[in-house]
């Protein structure tokens, strides 16, 4: 079961964010059950609170058999015709992503991306 779990989690992408736009996001520690886990982000306009994405990531990671919890939000300001992602910003409810995390794996997904992040805003 522990390999089928790890599987699984390898198929994870580590990151999902919406095109283009000014959005919220939510960094998300995801684990196989009492094994090993990686941070994935998630971006959405469509979410009104940064609770939004996380209970909608968590119910699609449970049905994969895999756990998380939520290590904190901000925003991500999305500029496709630049090549340009901003991580900014914080979670009311969550507090604040580790921004430096988030840019890492956005750079990882967008080579020839300008990707940059501050602490402050909201």
């Amino acid at each position: 079961a522990m390999a089928a779990a790890v599987e699984e989690l390898s198929q994870v992408p580590d990151v999902e964010i919406d095109g283009g736009g000014v959005f919220k996001y939510v960094l998300v520690r995801v684990r196989a059950a009492g094994g090993p886990g990686k941070d994935v982000v998630r971006g959405h306009g469509w979410a009104e609170y940064h609770a939004d994405i996380y209970e909608r990531t968590a119910q699609q990671l449970a049905q994969r058999g895999l756990e998380c919890e939520c290590l904190g939000g901000g925003r991500l300001s999305h500029r496709p015709e630049e090549r340009r992602i901003h991580v900014y910003g914080y979670s009311v409810g969550f507090g604040r992503a580790d921004h430096s995390v988030t840019t890492e794996k956005l750079k990882a997904k967008y080579p020839d991306y300008e990707i940059t992040w501050a602490d402050e805003g909201y």
